[in-house]
């Protein structure tokens, strides 16, 4: 009853624990489509596709997280 209590007086957070969740989830659709984009661009013939595929496989999972921490900043404190 205590953190309901917490809950409705906004003592306790709910974004702090769904977070971790979120960040994976992130981090598993940028991987899949690095992957996607590497495959069709191997396929096709595409050499941009390929490297914004390099790029997203990368890069996504770090700038998901980068976005994770800085809406996490809000609850801080």
């Amino acid at each position: 009853m205590k953190k309901f209590n917490d809950f409705l007086r906004f003592r306790w957070f709910i974004t702090p624990q769904i977070m971790p969740v979120i960040f994976w989830v992130g981090v598993f659709i940028a991987v899949v489509k690095g992957i996607v984009d590497i495959v069709w661009g191997a396929r096709f013939g595409n050499a941009p596709l390929i490297t914004s595929g390099i790029f997203t496989l990368i890069l996504g999972p770090i700038f998901v997280r980068m976005l994770c921490e800085w809406f996490l900043t809000f609850f801080k404190g």
